[in-house]
């Protein structure tokens, strides 16, 4: 039954994770992270699906050995954040409280890639991805 929940929850953390690769405001990053670490603990399966992604695998393997983020990825991360919350409050969103929540919300989700979550170096994440492969 504990397997069953934490596969389904990291079905929602994946879910959310992607929606939030649209929507700003939502993280995507720990949400992705979120999601492995469920899997992990749960489905060896649905945990290689996930890590064995050519587009985030790497990146989520690499951390969860390392538990830190190249600082290339969290620049690109937070560059993505702010263009999509520019885009929103722009275009999409007109009402001032939305718009200063929206922003709240990146400011968090900047200080905590930025500041919380440790940066590695470039090399680190290369000697990580290449013993396993």
């Amino acid at each position: 039954m504990l397997k069953l929940l934490l596969v389904l929850a990291g079905t929602v953390a994946l879910i959310l994770g992607l929606i939030g690769i649209l929507v700003p405001g939502l993280p995507t990053t720990p949400f992705l992270l979120l999601a492995a670490f469920l899997y992990a603990r749960s489905s060896r399966r649905l945990y290689r699906l996930l890590t064995r992604n050519k587009y985030i695998g790497p990146r989520i393997e690499a951390f969860h050995k390392t538990g830190k983020l190249t600082l290339k990825t969290k620049v690109c991360s937070i560059a993505i954040m702010w263009v999509m919350i520019g885009a929103s409050c722009w275009f999409f969103i007109f009402g001032l409280v939305v718009q200063l929540i929206l922003i709240a919300a990146g400011i968090i989700g900047t200080v905590v890639m930025g500041y919380v979550i440790p940066t590695g170096s470039r090399a680190e994440f290369e000697k990580e991805c290449t013993q396993e492969h």
